[in-house]
């Protein structure tokens, strides 16, 4: 694919901090609803890493396909697209543990990736 590394973006991840923050109490899989890019992530119980989530996201790879730019039926692809998004040049993650005790992840990319009729490279 010859993509560009993504870019570690402060501002970006204190706003993945501050949306973390907010499902704390709830680890529910909700988006923030801004103009960023955004993959979420749940795991059962405290030991999830960033890696982790990263590597769920790029494990919905088989399910995108790239000439017909869709994801089969019954299945996502969302999180893959986003993350390998070519327009997509900077990146910024967050976790938090939640009351419950599990893992909650968010990345936010800028500028967001998954526009409607393009491909993702």
């Amino acid at each position: 694919m010859g993509l560009p590394p993504l870019q570690w973006n402060t501002n970006l991840a204190s706003f993945a901090q501050w949306w973390a923050n907010q499902r704390r109490g709830d680890c529910a899989l909700v988006h923030s609803n801004t103009n960023y890019g955004e993959n979420i992530f749940w795991g059962g119980g405290p030991n999830w890493t960033p890696a982790d989530a990263v590597a769920a996201w790029v494990a919905e790879r088989p399910y995108y396909n790239y000439q017909g730019n869709s994801c089969q039926p019954n299945e996502d692809c969302t999180h893959y697209t986003q993350l390998v998004w070519r327009q997509s040049s900077r990146v910024g993650c967050a976790k938090v543990i939640c009351n419950s005790g599990d893992t909650f992840i968010t990345c936010n990319y800028d500028p967001h990736g998954n526009v409607l009729g393009q491909k993702p490279y």
